[in-house]
């Protein structure tokens, strides 16, 4: 019989560190060939987007399908932007065994554990300010699983909306956070070691330029063709380049926009398997272009199924 738990019921079973070590599994899966992963399901709408994911893990028990959504006018109106559902099959006899009504609050944290797993392997040791782009969901949740890699907790915000800046702030305080507000995006770049960007932004917000040495930079934000947030030039700059999936992103991340080899961008699941591709000094440069692989909502829906279960 299939199973049907509510958001309630999902959150009850999330652990952010053991999240963040299945979804490093993941990737190491999806980049040693051992998933089928078809392309993106992807609808677009004016100021809104719904991606459809679905693939599984070869000589696994299960096949996932999700559906997540960002209609990003939606708290004016009192609403969330994200909403969602996964579906857990078994891949030997197609039975529904779950249906996971999460209101995308998987995909939003299957998203940042990316993040975290990027920094873990990426960042430099010796981080005296985080940098967060953004102030929505993912902006928070980015930094909240960025607890699980590293120890510093002064962070530097950027928003546009003096209203939403003010609420992060008073939110991610409570969390433990120390937390300093910007409408500049040069005091991130000036201070921060660790910068995450989180906004559907169709335009560069951060230029090659304002990059200094030892800077890691993740980019969540540009998961859809015409966005982008960071300028192509700063690949240039790289001394390390990722990308969560290299087909993804050169087709619709921020990698989408930059002029560089293919053979010179590197596969995170590659990073995490091996020493040779993480950060050696603390002078590197090094970005990590995510656009969100299908592996990450096998493995958090799983995850979920088997610990409701």
């Amino acid at each position: 019989m299939t199973k049907i738990y509510n958001l309630d019921q999902i959150k009850e079973v999330i652990n952010f560190s053991e999240i963040i070590e299945i979804i490093a599994e993941g990737f190491v899966f999806y980049s040693q060939g051992k998933t089928v992963v078809p392309p993106v399901g992807y609808l677009g709408f004016e100021n809104a987007d719904v991606h459809i994911k679905y693939g599984y893990i070869r000589d696994d028990d299960f096949y996932v399908i999700k559906i997540a959504s960002g209609f990003y006018e939606n708290p004016k109106i009192g609403l969330p932007s994200s909403n969602g559902l996964m579906l857990v099959f078994s891949q030997k006899t197609g039975e529904l065994l779950a249906v996971l009504l999460d209101e995308g609050y998987l995909t939003d944290i299957r998203t940042a554990a990316a993040g975290a797993v990027a920094a873990k392997y990426l960042a430099p040791k010796k981080i005296d300010c985080i940098g967060i782009v953004g102030c929505g969901i993912q902006a928070r949740l980015q930094l909240e699983l960025l607890k699980e890699a590293t120890e510093c907790r002064k962070v530097i915000v950027w928003g546009r909306n003096h209203e939403k800046l003010n609420q992060y702030q008073q939110e991610m305080s409570e969390k433990g956070f120390e937390i300093e507000t910007t409408t500049n995006i040069s005091d991130i770049t000036e201070n921060c070691q660790l910068i995450v960007t989180t906004t559907p932004a169709k335009n560069p917000l951060i230029f090659a330029d304002q990059i200094k040495k030892g800077t890691h930079i993740t980019a969540v934000g540009a998961d859809a063709e015409g966005k982008q947030e960071l300028e192509a030039k700063i690949f240039d700059l790289a001394d390390i380049v990722v990308a969560d999936s290299l087909a993804q992103c050169v087709d619709h991340g921020d990698l989408s926009h930059a002029n560089i080899a293919k053979e010179s961008i590197i596969e995170l699941g590659n990073v995490v398997s091996n020493p040779d591709f993480q950060r050696k000094t603390d002078e590197q440069i090094t970005v990590a272009d995510l656009t969100g692989v299908a592996v990450q909502d096998i493995q958090i829906a799983k995850y979920v199924y088997q610990k409701l279960k």
